[in-house]
């Protein structure tokens, strides 16, 4: 028979309340490709109150109306030929915008809507390479405006514990931190091939899932910048017209137009000494690449690899001290969000829009995550360990 005496004691429910929201004035919200991801967002605005959709731009003719129609939003405009023509239309008097583009389409839309005076909330990753998103950020920078990165996992209440293990002085100075994550069989080909071909997604499995994995660890331990990178990627599942995780009927297809990396790893150096050991998967012989671990010279945090990235952990967290001489071990419960993460990152960016406040996960931030990202992708096709250089803006 089964002991429930002790089930539940290693979770918890974050106990945060929902904020009250001020419905007088509706943000007038437009959204720039509708495709997938563009769902997601749109599940969210449909249950804030003080949302108005009123525009959508996708460069695929009649894809923004029928998207519309599909989440029976009426009045919203559709009839544009591109972002920019959606953008510059002063009848809509747009507050924000979401981008859900695919990858190589996320630099120029954010930087024409804040050139604008729009807010903007830009799907990850940031951007294909560092240079654009550095032109992303002298835009905001110019503007004013809000520029928040769609990394939802930042809201889960797991992952604040983790920074506030590390800001807490529990592990001491942390100097070696292992990350990352990925999928047995996970090549994202169930809605078409934007997300393997080069001339749409520029990156793979390193902007998709990885950028999270960075963000992880890099926001626990206050985001130092990157200085060094020795990266490696590379495409074994993704070219191979067998691999088992394609459809039979497009697999040849598939193989033939994947152009980006389904692997990569990085050895990256950052200021303050620390070493970041990462590696990321779309498809590996493997279940898991290991465990992240952070390393301090009081304690180490070791947290629980996920099957698939799902923005949370998987499973209590452990952290290894010692204790008046003794080697001890303390398990971290798991906290149950009541909030799904996807409104959580909507209503947040709202918020910072509608109050003035700072974005929910700042660009200054997320521009050094774009940088070792882009960083392996160059150490890699150079083969040799390169120096990571971020402009002035």
């Amino acid at each position: 028979m089964e002991d429930k005496s002790m089930k539940g004691l290693n979770t918890f429910t974050d106990q945060t309340e929902a904020p009250k929201i001020d419905a007088s004035r509706k943000m007038r919200i437009g959204i720039i490709g509708c495709g997938w991801i563009a769902g997601s967002h749109m599940d969210s605005y449909l249950k804030q109150p003080d949302v108005e959709i009123v525009a959508g731009a996708d460069l695929i003719p009649g894809k923004a109306k029928a998207f519309m129609e599909k989440y029976g939003v009426t009045g919203a405009k559709t009839d544009y030929a591109s972002h920019k023509e959606m953008i510059e239309d002063k009848s809509l008097e747009l507050d924000a915008v979401s981008i859900c583009t695919y990858n190589r389409q996320h630099a120029v839309p954010a930087i024409d809507a804040l050139n604008a005076g729009i807010n903007v909330l830009l799907e990850k990753p940031f951007t294909v390479t560092l240079e654009e998103a550095v032109e992303v950020v002298r835009a905001e920078k110019k503007s004013g405006k809000v520029l928040s990165i769609g990394f939802q996992p930042r809201m889960d209440a797991n992952m604040k514990k983790i920074k506030e293990i590390v800001e807490s002085g529990a592990l001491g100075d942390v100097y070696y931190i292992q990350t990352g994550g990925g999928r047995r069989r996970g090549i994202p080909t169930p809605f078409g091939t934007t997300f393997i071909e080069d001339k749409t997604a520029g990156i793979g499995a390193l902007g998709d899932i990885g950028c999270y994995s960075l963000d992880m660890v890099l926001n626990a331990i206050g985001y130092p910048k990157p200085l060094t990178v020795s990266g490696y990627v590379s495409n074994f599942f993704g070219k191979d017209p067998h691999y088992s995780g394609y459809r039979k009927d497009k697999a040849a297809e598939y193989a033939d137009k994947f152009g980006v990396d389904d692997f990569g790893a990085g050895f990256v150096r950052l200021e303050g000494g620390i070493i970041l050991d990462f590696r990321i998967a779309w498809a590996m012989n493997l279940d898991t690449p290991g465990d992240t671990i952070i390393m301090g010279t009081k304690g180490s945090l070791r947290i629980p690899s996920t099957e698939c990235w799902n923005g949370t952990v998987g499973g209590p967290m452990k952290l290894y001290s010692e204790v008046a001489g003794s080697q001890v071990e303390t398990v971290i419960p798991v906290i149950n969000m009541k909030q799904g993460l996807f409104d959580l990152k909507i209503r947040t960016f709202l918020d910072a829009c509608k109050n003035g406040t700072p974005a929910p996960v700042p660009s200054s931030q997320i521009l050094y995550n774009q940088a070792i990202i882009d960083g392996i992708s160059k150490s890699a096709a150079l083969g040799r360990e390169i120096e990571i250089v971020i402009p002035e803006i």
